[in-house]
């Protein structure tokens, strides 16, 4: 993947829990809950379709205020690749003031774990560099080991 430094910020982690149950937990509204935003913060609200030009859209409670973050998939690969963005909403409806587009690729690793990359493109470098100041590294960061614990308690 060409990824523009001035645009795009990149996580990479590798995760002890099969690609298979990380696939799951990413694509299943009943999982994010549970570890798709930083804690104390929270998702109160998920609704997927899980299809290219699908909802993909999340309610946070982030000290106390309620934020809606409506977005749409790009790309599904099963169990590789996921691309969400909220420049659009359900129907292709263009949002007015889109933040990122987040790509999601996962690949197993040597140890029967998950090489798990999050890229965060955005329409500028001043937006790039707002959500690396808000802290980009340290949150996604958060959410992997939240996205691996609650993975772990899964394994069947």
């Amino acid at each position: 993947m060409d990824l523009d430094p001035k645009t795009d910020l990149q996580f990479t982690r590798t995760l002890s829990v099969p690609r298979k149950l990380i696939w799951e937990c990413w694509t299943s509204p009943e999982h994010i809950p549970h570890f798709f935003v930083p804690r104390p913060h929270k998702v109160t609200a998920c609704d997927i379709d899980l299809r290219v030009g699908g909802r993909f859209n999340t309610t946070f409670n982030v000290d106390g205020n309620e934020m809606q973050n409506n977005g749409v998939y790009l790309e599904i690969v099963p169990q590789e690749k996921l691309v969400f963005t909220d420049a659009y909403t359900e129907g292709w409806k263009p949002s007015p003031d889109p933040f990122m587009t987040a790509i999601l690729m996962l690949s197993d690793s040597d140890d029967g774990g998950t090489v798990y990359t999050a890229i965060a493109r955005h329409r500028s470098a001043e937006t790039a560099e707002a959500h690396k100041a808000m802290g980009f590294y340290d949150g996604w960061g958060t959410v992997a080991t939240q996205l691996e614990d609650y993975a772990k308690g899964l394994t069947r």
